[in-house]
């Protein structure tokens, strides 16, 4: 099973929002819970500069993993 989503994980938004600028696969950090299916995701740029700050659902962004899911036994 997936965790859910919390403060700083690493999400990607998996729609295009064009009239927010942002589009499929950039990458944000989650800055801010407001409820299970609510989150502020910070997107920045290489240099570190916030270029968005938005309001999302979980249905707008998916969760990022560095590490396999599955558990050894």
């Amino acid at each position: 099973m997936i965790n859910p989503m919390n403060l700083l994980d690493v999400v990607a938004l998996t729609h295009d929002l064009p009239g927010r600028n942002l589009y499929k696969g950039q990458v944000g950090t989650i800055v801010e819970v407001y409820a299970p299916e609510a989150f502020e995701v910070e997107f920045v740029d290489l240099q570190g500069k916030t270029y968005a700050l938005e309001t999302l659902t979980m249905s707008q962004i998916m969760k990022l993993h560095y590490q396999s899911l599955l558990q050894t036994a």
